[in-house]
């Protein structure tokens, strides 16, 4: 509220110099001459006109001394009006000299005011014209000011709330401590890291739980299953109706136990599947800029993409460049390169590190839930990252591949062309 009261102020007292300097710059105020000296001279000349040549100016003004017929007997100095239409011209002051009461001449008092104006017009529009410019000279620091330490980190806040609420913690919010929002922008961060590690252990926490659920799963099969079968031996020896019922009811409800069993391990692996992604066709420059943005530490070298539209969610795709360049660097730590290559159905965008990958076994479960390669050893992580990225890329109809390159790592994202099936 203050700044915008600021703005506006100093928006209003620039408007005010404007209007001032424009009315200064045209308006032509009179400049009355000074009546006691105009007399003086009018005496002083009434008195010395029969010689002038000894007449002596005591006074500061100018002026010249004409007879009856025009004819100049004295000036004080050069340049003034030396006829009676001229002086109306410049709006001299003209009297009549009498000696005994019969006019003998006239004088005309040089009216200094128009250069007097013009230098006060051009002090003051040199004077205006100088506040102005510093006035717009601080106006725009100002609000260069304003862009780089209020725009422009609002601007980053916007993305890292989208980010968080996208459910990607991996990334830290850039702050500078040397503006206004610096400690309001790390206070952020702080939550995000808070919730990150909430987060985390609330993986390790369901990681243990579906262990546990593994477990007892097994654990629980076995026995039933010793039941089941020693139940079907009994069944088959069994000679009365009534232990025959028996048995099969054994088996029935060992049966049942399996099938409970196996639902509750079942539900433990579709969590996730809450998880909405809505894709839609969307331009392939927005990716450069999504690539840039997931690019937190800036070292990657990314490639021009190839125009085209595809089928993706602009919100989960960029969750999953997050979260491909926040393994490469907690992992890998190097410079990535990123390029692109469009085929006839599809549009590929490949990253690739410069580390040393995964081993090769490694590969093919890497993408599962909770699972970590051993390079993550001392490395916080809940292995959720590529299972959710994998996750993101079926539901829009694409795909995410994990390989080892020539150099590192190797991630290619696969996008379907829109009209492509």
């Amino acid at each position: 509220m203050k700044k915008s009261a600021f703005l506006v102020s100093v928006l209003f007292i620039l408007v005010a110099e404007i209007i001032a300097l424009v009315v200064f710059a045209v308006q032509t105020p009179d400049f009355p001459q000074d009546t006691v000296a105009v007399n003086e001279i009018v005496q002083s000349v009434t008195e010395d006109f029969g010689h002038l040549q000894q007449h002596k100016n005591t006074t500061a003004l100018d002026y010249v001394v004409l007879d009856e017929n025009g004819k100049l007997l004295y000036k004080t100095k050069p340049g003034l009006s030396e006829s009676v239409n001229t002086a109306i011209t410049h709006r001299d002051t003209i009297l009549d000299i009498t000696v005994d009461g019969i006019p003998v001449g006239k004088v005309i008092i040089f009216n200094d005011g128009a250069l007097s104006l013009q230098a006060q017009k051009q002090t003051a529009t040199t004077v205006l014209s100088v506040a102005i410019a510093i006035q717009c000279v601080v106006s725009f620091a100002y609000a260069v000011y304003i862009y780089f330490a209020i725009i422009t980190p609002f601007g980053k806040l916007k993305g890292f709330a989208e980010r968080v609420a996208g459910g990607n913690l991996d990334i830290p919010l850039e702050m500078d401590r040397r503006n206004l929002f610096g400690a309001f922008t790390e206070s952020f961060d702080i939550m995000r890291s808070e919730l990150k590690s909430a987060r985390i252990a609330e993986a390790q926490a369901n990681a243990s739980k579906k262990e546990l659920v593994a477990k007892l799963s097994h654990d629980i099969k076995t026995p039933v299953a010793s039941i089941k079968a020693v139940s079907e031996v009994g069944l088959a020896v069994a000679n009365s109706e009534k232990d025959k019922a028996n048995y099969t009811q054994i088996i029935g409800k060992a049966d049942q136990i399996n099938t409970l069993v196996t639902n509750l391990f079942t539900a433990t692996l579709e969590e996730l599947q809450q998880l909405t992604v809505s894709p839609d066709h969307i331009e392939s420059n927005k990716i450069k800029t999504m690539l840039e943005n997931a690019d937190y530490l800036q070292r990657a070298t990314i490639s021009s993409i190839p125009e085209c539209l595809v089928y993706a969610d602009i919100l989960r795709l960029q969750q999953v460049f997050d979260n491909i360049f926040a393994n490469s660097y907690k992992y890998a730590n190097t410079e990535i390169t990123v390029t692109s290559l469009k085929t006839n159905n599809s549009l590929d965008v490949i990253i690739e590190d410069y580390g040393n990958g995964v081993l090769q076994d490694e590969l093919p479960v890497i993408k599962e839930k909770f699972k970590r390669g051993s390079n993550s050893v001392n490395t916080e992580g809940a292995g959720l990252g590529l299972y959710i990225s994998d996750y993101f890329m079926k539901e829009m109809q694409g795909e995410l591949k994990i390989e080892n390159g020539k150099y590192g790592l190797k991630a290619t994202v696969t996008l379907r062309l829109s009209g492509k099936i």
